[in-house]
């Protein structure tokens, strides 16, 4: 468990690599076939479980001095199921690489991890001519038998933009085009912006098409090192205890230049009414009086948490929606939001897409369980930071899925921390 007392704090603390890139970089550079180099990678549990899954299927990792290290000698078919463990990212970029192989590759991951859709995905290889088994709520495990060779297939966007990631890593390597019709409402298409963005600097360029994507065959991957920029996701929860909890808290490292969805948190955090001062990249966020706001998560979902920690200390109504794809990530993230904020004395109420929060609450501590779910439990320490005596996390360390570091850095900005 967490013990975190209220709080005030300031400092400067360095932004942990992006787990989104990281994990896109290991899968991309082992098709180069290497050596490949990821220099600043992020190693979580959940890049963890992506470097023994490229393992799994021929590749060999190794990590030292600040980099890790990738080398692949073509696609393997795994031996044995794959474990992606908690990580949705790595279950559905490697379905895809899966798909390319001649023979059958199961995939599977811990209990959180076998109640999250794999569904639309599946649909779509299906319609590539892969041969695909799930269990009957269409979550993994999953078994996989390619190889993909159809042209055309149709896949849902409200559910996961990792599904689209998939394709748009896999297809390249098969010998003919593919079109993908993409049905909207479409989810998170930052992070397919990114997938876009990383695939062009290993050599392969994706066509966007008016409802879809066109994506070139018989394509390689190269390239010999890629550096992870620091993470605007995880970043999120320091700047936002800057807001609530003193302040002014520095975050260094964050590359506004790169496409990363939530490097709208800082928007979003002015209009809020919080000070937020970018130099370089150096990004300084100080309290003020905060107002609510409406705001829609659609594209930005790992931001719920903390936008409703936020919307708890402000003054007046705030409003998320479009957040009905929350419903299957880690946990509902919805209903475990809305759970601990109550707990801690926040008016809230969840709504079918969202929550709304009225404020400003006095906050106090109170036992709290996040399910699991990492970014709960950062929300949950932010939260803690701006109540009334002592919040107890009952979590066993889930931050260290995405952010390792996360209690170091807030103990080093003043915040009082036992586990």
């Amino acid at each position: 468990m967490i013990l975190i007392r209220r709080s005030e704090v300031g400092g400067t603390i360095r932004a942990p690599p992006s787990k989104s890139y990281t994990h896109r970089a290991i899968l991309m550079g082992f098709l180069t076939a290497g050596p490949f180099r990821v220099r600043n990678p992020l190693l979580s549990e959940d890049t963890q479980a992506t470097i023994d899954g490229v393992e799994a299927f021929g590749g060999r990792c190794t990590v030292g001095n600040g980099e890790l290290v990738v080398r692949g000698e073509g696609l393997a078919l795994p031996e044995k199921a794959v474990d992606a463990r908690n990580s949705g990212t790595t279950l559905r970029l490697l379905t895809g690489l899966a798909a390319l192989l001649d023979g059958t590759t199961r995939l599977t991951g811990d209990a959180s991890l076998r109640r999250r859709p794999m569904g639309p995905l599946l649909d779509a290889l299906r319609d590539l001519g892969v041969s695909c088994s799930v269990a009957e709520d269409g979550c993994p495990p999953v078994e996989v038998a390619g190889p993909m060779k159809g042209t055309r297939a149709k896949l849902r966007g409200d559910v996961s933009s990792q599904f689209l990631s998939s394709l748009l890593i896999a297809c390249p390597l098969k010998a003919t085009e593919t079109r993908i019709d993409v049905l909207p409402p479409v989810r998170s298409e930052p992070y397919v912006d990114l997938t876009i963005h990383m695939l062009r600097e290993f050599g392969v360029a994706v066509d966007r098409l008016e409802g879809g994507y066109r994506i070139p065959g018989g394509r390689t991957y190269a390239g010999t090192s890629f550096t992870v920029p620091g993470d605007f996701s995880s970043a999120a929860f320091p700047l936002a205890a800057g807001a609530v909890a003193g302040g002014p808290v520095t975050v260094e490292g964050l590359d506004a230049s790169r496409p990363q969805g939530d490097v709208r948190f800082l928007d979003l955090l002015r209009a809020f009414g919080a000070t937020v001062d970018v130099r370089g990249d150096r990004v300084t966020v100080s309290g003020g009086t905060l107002l609510g706001r409406s705001i829609d998560v659609s594209q930005n979902p790992d931001l719920f948490p903390i936008l409703a920690v936020l919307g708890a200390c402000a003054r007046g109504t705030t409003r998320l929606s479009g957040g009905e794809h929350l419903r299957f990530k880690e946990s509902d993230r919805i209903a475990t939001t809305v759970a601990f904020l109550r707990t801690m004395g926040a008016d809230i109420e969840a709504t079918p897409d969202g929550c709304v929060v009225r404020g400003p609450a006095t906050l106090r501590g109170a036992r709290i369980v996040t399910e699991g779910d990492h970014r709960i439990a950062m929300a949950a320490a932010v939260a803690a930071l701006a109540a009334e005596g002592v919040t107890n996390i009952e979590d066993e360390g889930s931050h260290a899925v995405s952010y390792p570091t996360f209690l170091d850095d807030l103990r080093s900005l003043g915040a009082k921390v036992v586990v």
